[in-house]
């Protein structure tokens, strides 16, 4: 019978850190008179009694995690950090049913950024606070995640992205304490110097500390209902800039630390993403001026921050692009799938699937012409294994069919067309808005049947652990001896 004693005892130690996170926005209430301070107070305790039992009746030594260990803990941490973090949403002033506690806990902590809260003027200063918390949470565990346990489990193609090749099960425990200890200090940061962006930009404190921390995060949950159209045109500027460097590997600006700054400029994937973000904005740029007829220097800073804003899946807006024409539609559809870098807090596919993809496509095209000429694919100028090639080739599909899925889903839950499809994109890409006036950038999922959010609630999940990490727990032949 296996030992699941690690799995309960590290489970234990991040939900303590969410307890320990509930009492941040209990101060912000409390310092205005604002009574939702006992709701965190009390979702804390219970959080934290939770939190020491699990660990307290798993201390001592620990078994190393096995392979399979490691999946079940990468989906049962999320489901249940989730669970715990949606009660503030549940018990407090907005008085939410726990469906959209849940989804709003689990759109903050995979930072989708899709909301079920209609006024977030109005909303207690406790509550935005946590929704930012959540996600700047979620941003630096998808990076350890992604830099640590996606590359040993061999998921999507991450292994490409190992840092020792000598990587094993027994090693995911110290190596990921090496590698969080690191790139918990650059998040930190990074996220201060947003901050200290945001206030020259003229942001208030408030606003900046809850922009920064879901702007490093990638996640756009914002605290005003018109997101960054409340802003000025300075702030914007701000947002574009720290939005791009979030999407960014953050083990690359670790070797900019340490000087390697020839790995950093010649990096493939770095490249071609801000290659391609050039690209979105320009064409964005040249279609409002010349179909949209507008002014230039404003049309050039809505464009540029709105496809950043979707590229890199942060989520956020400065207006309704969806009333901007098919064209702007089908272009901001096709940037919801594509995603920033992997090893950054960005979602989507990631830029580097795509360019194994196009390379493997392009290899196969030289093969049909030349039959007996023997190919290569190297990325970085490594050579890279047919095994990474259909690893990247299988999530890219299961990637597509479980969009397929869950538009359907919806599809069967009464949503029309474009509000189906968007969702399930914004879903497993966890962009957050999607496309339509109920979902889109001016509006919110509370519209939705309850049966729909649990399902977006499901894909957000999906997306965020990279498919692969969840499905095969469903698999039978993965829980056989």
């Amino acid at each position: 019978m296996s030992d699941n004693r690690t799995i309960f005892f590290i489970i234990g130690l991040l939900l303590g850190a969410v307890a320990g996170g509930m009492l941040l926005p209990a101060m912000a209430d409390a310092t205005i008179g604002h009574k939702d301070w006992q709701v965190f107070v009390a979702s804390a305790l219970v959080t934290g009694f939770i939190a020491g039992a699990l660990v307290l009746t798993n201390r001592g030594k620990l078994p190393p995690l096995s392979v399979k260990q490691a999946f079940t803990l990468t989906s049962l941490s999320w489901l249940a950090l989730t669970g715990f973090a949606a009660l503030p949403f549940a018990f407090g002033e907005l008085d939410m049913s726990y469906t959209d506690a849940f989804f709003e806990a689990m759109s903050g902590l995979t930072t989708t950024g899709a909301t079920v809260i209609t006024n977030l003027d109005s909303a207690p200063p406790g509550i935005l606070l946590w929704r930012a918390l959540l996600q700047w949470f979620g941003g630096i565990g998808i990076i350890v995640m992604a830099i640590s346990v996606l590359p040993m489990l061999n998921i999507g193609g991450m292994q490409l992205f190992r840092l020792e090749s000598s990587d094993t099960s027994e090693k995911i425990l110290p190596r990921t304490a090496q590698i969080a200890g690191s790139i918990m200090r650059l998040y930190c940061g990074i996220t201060l110097t947003c901050v200290l962006g945001y206030l020259a930009a003229g942001m208030g404190m408030f606003d900046a500390v809850a922009h920064a921390m879901t702007t490093i995060a990638t996640g756009g949950f914002s605290t005003r209902n018109d997101s960054f159209g409340a802003f000025g045109a300075p702030v914007s500027v701000v947002a574009i800039f720290f939005m791009l460097v979030s999407a960014v590997p953050f083990v690359a600006y670790l070797q900019l630390v340490n000087r390697k700054f020839d790995k950093f400029v010649r990096d493939e994937q770095i490249r071609t993403f801000f290659l391609l973000a050039f690209i979105a904005a320009a064409t964005m740029w040249v279609y409002q001026l010349s179909v949209l007829d507008q002014p230039a220097a404003p049309a050039f800073l809505s464009a540029a921050f709105n496809t950043t804003s979707i590229l890199t899946g942060t989520g956020y807006a400065t207006t309704d692009y969806g009333a901007w024409g098919p064209f702007a539609v089908a272009l901001f559809f096709i940037l919801t799938f594509i995603g920033g870098c992997a090893g950054s807090t960005a979602c989507g596919l990631k830029i580097f699937r795509l360019q194994v993809i196009v390379k493997a496509g392009w290899r196969y095209i030289r093969q049909l012409t030349r039959p007996n000429g023997v190919f290569v694919i190297r990325y970085n100028g490594r050579l890279l294994d047919d095994d990474v090639a259909n690893s990247v080739v299988a999530f890219v599909l299961i990637f597509i069919l479980s969009f397929s899925a869950i538009a359907v889903a919806l599809s069967l839950m009464g949503l029309d067309p474009l509000t189906a499809l968007s969702a399930s994109a914004a879903a497993i890409a966890n962009v957050g808005p999607g496309l339509g006036p109920e979902i889109g950038p001016s509006g919110t999922y509370a519209g939705l049947p309850t049966q729909a959010k649990w399902v977006l609630a499901f894909g957000m999940l999906l997306g965020r652990l990279e498919f692969l990490t969840v499905l095969v727990l469903f698999a039978p032949s993965f829980w056989r001896r």
